[in-house]
């Protein structure tokens, strides 16, 4: 039935965003959406994921982008759906650009990346009207292809993207259609459209993403499980302040309906779990590498345990694998186990049997540029771990070797990496630094390492950049060390993204070493 409120008020009248507006009614793909004026700001993928939605939904879709028209822009001159394109990253801009105002949007679907104080969120804000992210719309809309797919929510500041295969493996292996979506890569949108429809989504969760959830009303999403997997500082530019960032990630956890999996390492994720408000029912599950407690899943003796999903978890333990199997499979660096045990606990939480994650880790391989040995050659091994994008996740992969030449360096994104460079520089060998954010890096190596031998690479030549490291790192190398690329920083100063990075790293290397590398394998995973 058409909803006679949908589109009434008009643009002098902001949008109603409480219990009776419009926007409320809005709760199901079958809901009508016929003729709501949206502004859809961005057009990466889960900008144009959006419109293209909407589109099909019959709205008013206007998108307005910074970038110049690319094939995704082409594609919206199919759908019908107008462009502006705008210096969105300008200071000059004060207001929304003329075709934005024209339209008067009583919704706009903000992408990931605008920034909170964006002037075009502080424009909509100062009319009043309401801003949703991509994950709110597709929670709305979930029930396309019938009865809605539970979701898992995962997030953290680092192993997201690992988790979420994970556990999107252990569930298939169970025979459960699974899609492993969000900021993995897919759109939350283009998996709840899939025609074929799922017995679940994995749904990986940015910081960005979780700052935009409501909690409270109609969009509030409703997690089968849900975990935040570590928390350290990061984005601190685009949030404003460590509190608000982890505020953010503590969404994860808001209405959860059978399993909060926290981190007993990382005490933050425990204290969210405590404060969450969840539904009745829902249960708190501890993972760690030492030996779990009643409701943990952890390691005795080597042998990764559930004490969590069994009826007399204070007296037994179920067997999962061994850090002897996740080895074979190059799965055994402390923070890949951890992540094996957070997928385990979100798998289990769904009824997945034992067996079914044995059989997952089996055939378990890491994604390129996650602690991916590139080479092997005179008894150093070089590690790609490129995604190792800020000081969280470089800890945990130098905490895995011994003795390491580290390559550090990139988009700093506001976060001190001092304390990173104070930890490990027992473990140093050298270390080469390369990025645009130089000064900050080799300051804390002479503050807490004035002997140890690093390299600074100023060329502007970005082509230059990994011969040079990999050059200046072979001669700072001697047997049994480790050459190891985690920057702890972003990588958009001098390279497309953390692949392309890691893909030169690992061109470099091949080309420096020639015939020389004792293991021709480029792809091997783990360590």
């Amino acid at each position: 039935m058409v909803d006679p409120l949908v589109g009434a008020h008009s643009y002098d009248e902001p949008a109603d965003t409480t219990a009776s507006g419009p926007l409320d009614r809005l709760t199901s793909w079958h809901s009508d959406w016929r003729g709501l004026r949206v502004a859809v700001l961005g057009l990466g993928m889960t900008g144009f994921a959006a419109a293209d939605t909407l589109a099909e939904l019959g709205s008013d879709v206007l998108v307005v982008a910074g970038r110049d028209p690319d094939d995704r822009a082409r594609l919206l001159e199919v759908l019908g759906v107008p462009l502006v394109t705008a210096d969105l990253g300008s200071a000059d801009l004060k207001t929304a650009p003329d075709e934005l105002i024209a339209h008067r949007p009583e919704l706009i679907i903000v992408s990931p990346g605008f920034h909170p104080d964006h002037v075009l969120l502080t424009w909509a804000a100062s009319l009043g009207i309401p801003v949703w992210g991509d994950i709110e719309l597709a929670w709305r809309l979930r029930d396309k292809v019938g009865a809605p797919a539970p979701w898992i929510l995962v997030t953290g500041t680092n192993g997201k993207t690992t988790t979420v295969q994970l556990t999107a493996t252990m569930l298939a292996a169970a025979g459960h259609r699974v899609a492993p979506c969000g900021n993995i890569g897919v759109p939350v949108l283009d998996a709840i459209r899939d025609p074929q429809g799922w017995d679940v989504l994995v749904v990986e969760l940015s910081s960005y993403q979780l700052h935009h959830l409501p909690q409270s009303g109609p969009g509030q999403l409703a997690p089968w499980s849900s975990v935040c997997l570590n928390i350290a500082d990061d984005h601190l530019d685009w949030h404003g302040s460590a509190a608000a960032y982890r505020a953010a990630k503590a969404k994860v956890y808001d209405n959860t309906a059978v399993a909060c999996v926290y981190n007993k390492a990382d005490l933050a994720t425990m204290r969210m779990v405590e404060d969450a408000e969840v539904q009745d029912g829902a249960r708190a599950i501890g993972f760690g590498l030492g030996v779990p407690g009643p409701s943990d899943l952890g390691i005795v003796d080597g042998i990764l345990c559930d004490r969590a999903f069994l009826e007399d978890r204070f007296d037994t333990a179920i067997e999962l694998c061994t850090v002897a199997d996740l080895a074979t499979a190059g799965l055994a660096a402390p923070h890949i186990v951890a992540n094996v045990l957070a997928a385990a606990a979100l798998a289990r939480s769904f009824d997945v049997a034992p067996g079914a994650i044995r059989t997952a880790l089996e055939t378990f391989h890491l994604d390129a540029h996650r602690i991916e040995v590139v080479a092997t050659s005179a008894g150093v091994s070089w590690v790609d771990d490129s995604k190792a994008t800020n000081p969280h996740a470089a800890d945990a992969s130098l905490a895995a070797y011994d003795s390491v030449v580290w390559l550090v360096g990139g988009l700093l994104k506001g976060v001190d990496i001092d304390a990173l460079v104070a930890k490990h520089v027992g473990r140093l060998r050298g270390a080469v630094v390369i990025g645009v954010e130089r000064n900050e890096v080799l300051a804390s190596f002479r503050r807490h390492a004035p002997a140890l031998r690093v390299f600074e690479i100023d060329s502007d030549d970005t082509g230059e950049v990994m011969p040079t490291a990999v050059s200046l790192a072979a001669a700072l190398a001697e047997a049994g060390d480790v050459v190891l690329l985690a920057p702890a920083a972003a990588s958009m100063d001098q390279f497309a993204s953390y692949a392309e990075r890691g893909a030169k790293f690992a061109a470099a290397v091949h080309d420096y070493l020639g015939g020389g590398s004792d293991d021709d394998s480029s792809s091997t995973p783990g360590v």
